[in-house]
């Protein structure tokens, strides 16, 4: 029996043609007592494959579940749809008992009575609300990896105050002060996990909060950089790899020709007297030079008062 989903659980099938599924590899393994159909192989990153994989796991153990259960924090935040760091490794969910025996080590239990309004249903599987999600991964995960979910929340019309109403009625209060950062500082103006990462690295060497999606008028119309601080005539743009590759942004995507725009682009833009910082993937062994990059284009006043923010680790 497969379902729609493409899972198939173990005592759905007789043993030998499970043995032999396995053996001829049509069937991956999701988690225990639970497969999925095997993927052909994708033309994509890496990390859109691992979702997919966490995805059906999710969906693998909510059939395998008995007890109620509401896929919660970032498992819930997939299954939203929201923008993600990385792809969640374990599956979170909130259940109102103590499970008995031996815990499935790929599930996060966390034990609470879930109010019935913070509950949904998202193609056919019970998560939390987006304003709980995000209050609850505000709190839990690393701020960089909260921001990231928080500002495609944003996009997407979260109400910042109900996640803080969440948050401050928290029975336990250990991470509501970098809940309330990220809640203060998320913005639906980021356009990907990159330019979200570069505004962390910005905010938490203590610069002030820049602009998102900051306009630049030009001779050839109006242009947008990443970020932006208009008062200091300060702008940075995160450059990704995957648009100067054939097929890296969407299907059909021409890399030459995106090369030829973005020179025109930036030519336009540098043509104004604007020189944005240009920034690309790193480490965080280079952390500091891209922090350095943004900073030595601010007056050496701001520059002396430059303080890691405490609360704000280096990205993962």
């Amino acid at each position: 029996m497969v379902h729609d989903d493409q899972v198939v659980l173990a005592g759905e099938l007789q043993r030998h043609v499970l043995d032999r599924a396995r053996q001829e590899g049509e069937l991956e393994r999701l988690r225990r007592g639970a497969y999925r159909l095997r993927e052909e192989p994708r033309d994509e990153h890496r990390s859109r494959t691992a979702r997919r994989r966490a995805e059906a796991v999710a969906r693998a153990a909510h059939r395998q579940l008995d007890a109620d259960h509401v896929f919660s924090h970032e498992t819930a935040a997939m299954l939203h749809g929201l923008r993600l760091w990385r792809p969640p490794a374990t599956t979170h969910v909130v259940q109102d008992y103590r499970r008995s025996g031996r815990a499935a080590e790929d599930l996060r239990r966390h034990l609470m009575v879930l109010p019935p309004e913070q509950r949904e249903v998202r193609d056919g599987l019970p998560v939390t609300t987006l304003a709980r999600t995000v209050a609850d991964c505000a709190r839990s995960m690393h701020p960089l990896e909260a921001l990231v979910l928080a500002d495609d929340a944003l996009a997407r019309g979260l109400d910042p105050e109900e996640s803080r109403a969440v948050t401050a009625v928290a029975r336990r209060r250990n991470g509501t002060r970098r809940a309330a950062w990220v809640l203060d500082h998320a913005d639906g103006g980021g356009d990907s996990a990159w330019e979200t990462w570069l505004r962390y690295v910005a905010l938490r060497s203590g610069l002030p909060r820049p602009v998102t999606q900051a306009p630049i008028i030009t001779s050839r119309g109006v242009f947008h950089c990443d970020l932006g601080w208009p008062d200091w005539s300060v702008y940075a743009e995160f450059d990704g790899l995957a648009k100067y590759r054939d097929g890296g942004v969407r299907p059909g995507h021409d890399a030459a020709r995106e090369l030829l725009q973005e020179k025109a682009r930036f030519d336009a833009i540098r043509a104004t007297g604007v020189n944005p910082v240009r920034v690309t993937a790193v480490g965080n062994a280079r952390l500091g030079e891209v922090a350095n990059a943004l900073a030595a284009r601010f007056p050496e006043a701001l520059r002396r008062k430059l303080r890691t923010h405490p609360l704000l680790p280096p990205p993962p």
